[in-house]
């Protein structure tokens, strides 16, 4: 698709992953054992042929230039095209960064440089394996101005989310943010294909009046005068914008269709390569439904969880329903159940750490308990 840029959205992403956002944006938020979630909305877009993306940050995102380095496990380290993360521009007094709009308009050179006709908007929080292609030529088909990506689905109140009213031609009529009361179960991917003239006007336009928000600002306020459309995709969709959703959707992996939806088809979700040793088992090891890294030494007992790189655990130690993160350690007879622990957690011998699976027990990074 050399006719398609695109872009991963997270100047409006939200925020909302408490301890595992202190110290990274949500697109650097790790996941499924050895991923992040930029991983899925990245490695879509080049499994579908983008090969130039640009990546437009907001705040705390040391840890995500470390995992996207030059692109070159998605292919993205190229002369021509490529990869690029634009930082955003402050010019607020407080130190805030301004909507994405205005952030389009600081970078304008980055689109006014591209030869691509389309731009493909995406945020990094959805959990999925698409082929936008297939959305694109949809787009085109019905010679739409905008083409939003949704899913139909039931979601849970704890998820932030936008609901679709759409006509059985595909036209949407209505979009709402979470605090609507459109009866639907249309939620949107956050996913937006345009045309880049389109945009560029919506940036010119929207920012001469005061507003700076894409999807606020310049689509739903003007959903009645542009040929707004909607594409549904069928494949799995985890929407990863609170600590519940994201403790369901990390679970949702020990299931096989799952797990078969995301990764194994023919486009895979690429990530960056850390070359560790196999996981080693120890006699006294018992491991049960467990997605396990490599790199892993277990002696204890695990059941029900995720363990991602590097985790250590111990003799007598039973961890159960856990999403346990790299380098983590677990000493003797300790017992962790509904929990999630960020990089680097030690947990001294004894302990005893027990959530809910609506309201896991959370440890940030580095902490010892």
């Amino acid at each position: 698709m050399n006719r398609v840029m695109g872009v991963i959205n997270l100047v409006n992403e939200p925020d909302d992953l408490e301890e595992l956002t202190l110290a990274r944006c949500t697109a650097s938020v790790p996941f499924g054992g050895r991923y992040r979630l930029i991983d899925f909305a990245l490695s879509s877009m080049v499994n579908s042929g983008i090969d130039n993306v640009a990546v437009f940050t907001q705040h705390k995102y040391r840890s995500l230039m470390d995992h996207l380095g030059s692109g070159k496990e998605w292919d993205l380290d190229r002369k021509r095209g490529g990869l690029f993360v634009l930082p955003a521009v402050m010019d607020d007094p407080t130190g805030r960064a301004r909507g994405d709009l205005y952030q389009f308009y600081c970078h304008r050179d980055y689109f006014h440089r591209g030869k691509e006709e389309y731009v493909l908007i995406s945020g990094s929080h959805m959990v999925c394996n698409i082929n936008f292609n297939e959305a694109v030529h949809f787009h085109e088909q019905n010679r739409a101005d905008v083409t939003v990506i949704y899913k139909d689905m039931n979601m849970e109140d704890s998820c932030s989310f936008r609901r679709l009213a759409i006509r059985d031609d595909g036209r949407i009529t209505v979009m709402e943010d979470h605090t609507g009361r459109l009866r639907t179960s249309n939620i949107s991917m956050e996913m937006y294909i345009m045309s880049k003239s389109l945009l560029l006007d919506m940036v010119e336009s929207c920012l001469a009046q005061g507003y700076d928000n894409l999807v606020r600002d310049g689509i739903m306020k003007n959903i009645t005068k542009l040929a707004v459309y909607g594409y549904q995709f069928e494949g799995h969709v985890g929407i990863v914008n609170s600590i519940p959703s994201y403790y369901k959707h990390s679970m949702q992996l020990l299931n096989p269709n799952t797990w078969h939806d995301l990764f194994l088809q023919k486009n895979l979700i690429y990530t960056k390569v850390k070359d560790e040793p196999p996981t080693k088992y120890d006699e006294t090891a018992i491991v049960k439904n467990s997605l396990i890294a490599n790199g892993c030494v277990i002696e204890g007992r695990v059941e029900n969880s995720i363990l991602f790189r590097g985790v250590k655990i111990r003799k007598g130690a039973y961890v159960k329903n856990a999403i346990v993160m790299q380098n983590c350690e677990i000493e003797d007879n300790v017992i962790i159940e509904n929990a999630i622990l960020d990089k680097n957690v030690f947990i001294s011998r004894g302990r005893v750490l027990t959530g809910d699976l609506k309201a896991p027990f959370i440890a940030a990074k580095t902490k010892i308990i």
